[in-house]
């Protein structure tokens, strides 16, 4: 009879297949295979750790794509780039916690739950904001899903590895997230259904958390129903005729944030909503990850860090809309001194490039130039689960770093160079060099007879690609 051993290699093939489905969601990809990277030793700059201080006249000696030593008078290995930084600074990348960059796409808004779309799917390695993003010293962002649904799309941590492919941008032992939203973003209260379109549930707070509710309740149905098949199978002699439960794409996901292999990112500006899904969560035993934006969690910081939460905010973005009109300057400044890990983020390819200007402002507003450094590297690694790989100058660590020809906080400085893994993906000088010539490329590009405009059709080549991200606030 055939029977009995189609069904155990069914269960054995489920099982297979369930186990690789959680492996590859990590980050959702196989990582791509190392390169080759020439050395390189930076040479006398200020180097500002985060972690260890900041230190004068000093050398960082990249190997392997990583800092193998910080000190004085180091000697540079054979065949190694010497970078001279004297007069400069020289500190991690910056980590952008909440962007919507890299991507062609940003909102599955057709349904209140889409947690089965992938940002990974719609990454863009060419998008020409990566690159500007790479002259104001980014290193790393978290690619997030918008927020037109209560239970967004999964997220994915990148590198901005401009130009190469979507494989060698991830960091594979990046803890994989969610995209979540609350409030009005999700309600759409000021926008009206079209004609003979029904307008999606939900459109109140309260559908807002019974959703998720919702959602988990299903995800730990689901949760049972494969542990209880991986218990009889695991049983000797095997059942013959058990049939595995169906996968669905919705609830793996959500079963993984039950387990706490995924990071649960949650769009929101006021203080009770999120105290409510701080609450929900407790009631299913998971943790937060970040509350994103989170304009109002001076008002609950205290239970933000009981909950082991984070928050990533905006430094003195607010009353730009109703929800936002409670948010002050001193948020972030009243969430360290709680003890909450803290980190600032854009939400906006143009606000990404001066992130270093935002961190300045919170020592405006209360914090020491050492905390407020933390806002944009180490604490936003931590955040995304890197923290023992990146956000701070220590030997050991990823060779992620930007240079800068004065101290970042100044309104003045300019990353001179942007270095992700050891090799340089931003370079002042290069770029300067290159564009005489990239403005000659277009001018011939533009004279060419399929972009000349035909008479009577106005004036004017092609449009400059790249338009401004205004985020997804």
């Amino acid at each position: 009879m055939t029977t009995p051993t189609r069904f155990v290699r069914l269960g054995a093939l489920a099982l297979a297949l369930a186990g690789a489905s959680s492996a590859l969601s990590a980050q959702g990809a196989a990582p791509a295979p190392a390169r080759r990277v020439a050395p390189m030793l930076i040479r006398n700059g200020t180097v500002i750790t985060v972690t260890n201080g900041t230190l004068q006249n000093t050398d960082v000696l990249v190997e392997n794509g990583r800092i193998s030593r910080i000190g004085r008078d180091l000697a540079a290995p054979a065949g190694a780039e010497v970078y001279d930084a004297t007069g400069k600074f020289v500190m991690p990348g910056i980590i952008d916690p909440h962007s919507h960059g890299m991507s062609d796409a940003t909102n599955e808004g057709s349904l209140s739950v889409t947690s089965m779309v992938r940002m990974q799917d719609v990454v863009n390695p060419s998008q020409v904001n990566g690159y500007r993003s790479l002259a104001g010293g980014v290193t790393m962002i978290n690619l997030l899903h918008g927020s037109a649904n209560t239970i967004g799309g999964q997220s994915v941590t990148l590198k901005l590895k401009v130009g190469r492919s979507v494989q060698e941008m991830i960091p594979p032992t990046a803890k994989p997230g969610i995209k979540f939203a609350l409030g009005e973003n999700v309600t759409r209260k000021s926008s009206n259904a079209q004609p003979g379109q029904q307008r999606r549930y939900p459109f109140t707070r309260m559908g807002q958390e019974e959703i998720i509710r919702d959602a988990f309740v299903r995800a730990r149905a689901y949760k049972q129903a494969w542990d209880d098949y991986r218990a009889a199978m695991a049983r000797r002699p095997a059942p013959t005729t058990l049939v595995p439960p169906r996968r669905d794409l919705e609830l793996e996901p959500l079963v993984e944030v039950l387990e706490g292999k995924r990071l649960v990112h949650a769009h929101g500006y006021r203080s009770d909503e999120h105290h409510m899904l701080l609450e929900l969560a407790k009631e299913f035993g998971f943790t937060v990850g970040t509350l994103q934006h989170a304009l109002e969690a001076y008002k609950i910081a205290p239970e933000i860090r009981e909950a082991n939460a984070g928050v990533s905010i905006f430094a003195d973005s607010w009353s730009y809309k109703i929800e936002a009109y409670d948010a002050i300057p001193y948020n972030g400044i009243v969430t360290v001194r709680n003890g909450v890990l803290t980190t600032i983020n854009s939400d906006s390819d143009e606000r990404i490039r001066r992130l270093n200007v935002d961190a300045a402002k919170l020592v405006r507003y209360g914090l020491t130039e050492d905390e407020a450094f933390r806002t944009i590297t180490i604490n936003g690694a931590i955040q995304l689960g890197l923290g023992d790989r990146t956000g701070s100058l220590e030997a050991g660590k990823d060779a992620d770093i930007s240079i800068w020809n004065a101290h970042p906080f100044s309104v003045y400085a300019r990353v001179e160079r942007t270095i992700i893994d050891g090799e340089t993906f931003f370079d002042r000088q290069q770029d300067a060099a290159r564009r005489q010539a990239l403005a000659a490329e277009r001018a011939e590009l533009e004279r060419a007879e399929p972009n000349t405009v035909p008479a009577g059709r106005g004036q004017g080549g092609p449009q400059r690609p790249g338009a401004p991200n205004g985020g997804d606030r």
